[in-house]
């Protein structure tokens, strides 16, 4: 038993600082103000599919960290073209959210949640898709940087678990977290401030991807 324990120590030694590495990463890449956070805040603040929205950033981060480590970055870097379309894709779909926030802060009082009307799962679930995987710089980010960054760890798939940890950490704590701001929102105005916040963030963003 003695030496079962001291040969995995070795083990543990590798994994765990590509597992914390790969934590980091992650966590400096997504833990900022952008179209997709902003999204779950939103949808955290209404209390509205929460689940289904940390589920499905959760699942992006995983399916494009795999990508990035089965080696499909050099593939991606290599397809300017299809890049450059959907930055353009991207940009006018957060150009849409951002007239969108812009127009239900105008109007303040519709903007309490119970009286805008519920959005349905599907409406919600394919914007959370159109925010992750429209954007090219989650192709950049994720698949190109942190698939090459996984490759210079001495445990490439561990460095991807620890991006996968940082990412379930962060969605479930900002999602989930953002309903105890509800009382907060009880007043339109509150709801305004956001809005504005969330155009501003969507406006910048679009405008970042058309300038390249």
């Amino acid at each position: 038993m003695r030496w079962t324990a001291c040969s995995s120590l070795p083990s543990v030694v590798v994994v765990l600082p590509s597992l914390v590495a790969g934590f980091l990463a992650c966590a400096g890449l997504i833990v900022a103000i952008g179209a997709q956070n902003a999204f779950v805040l939103r949808q955290g603040i209404r209390r509205e599919h929460v689940a289904p929205v940390v589920a499905l950033c959760i699942t992006g981060d995983v399916v494009l960290t795999a990508a990035g480590i089965a080696g499909l970055g050099p593939l991606v870097a290599a397809h300017p073209a299809a890049m450059t379309a959907t930055r353009w894709v991207g940009a006018a779909f957060l150009a849409w959210l951002a007239v969108s926030a812009v127009l239900r802060a105008r109007r303040p009082e519709r903007l309490d949640p119970a009286a805008e009307g519920p959005a349905t799962r599907r409406a919600v679930v394919a914007t959370g898709l159109a925010l992750t995987f429209l954007n090219p710089h989650v192709y950049l980010d994720t698949v190109v940087l942190l698939g090459t960054l996984a490759h210079r760890q001495t445990a490439a798939w561990a460095f991807g678990v620890g991006v996968v940890l940082a990412s379930a950490t962060w969605f479930t704590a900002l999602g989930f977290g953002a309903t105890r701001l509800q009382p907060l929102f009880a007043r339109p105005r509150a709801w305004q401030v956001l809005d504005l916040v969330v155009a501003a963030v969507m406006a910048t963003l679009a405008v970042t991807l058309v300038v390249g």
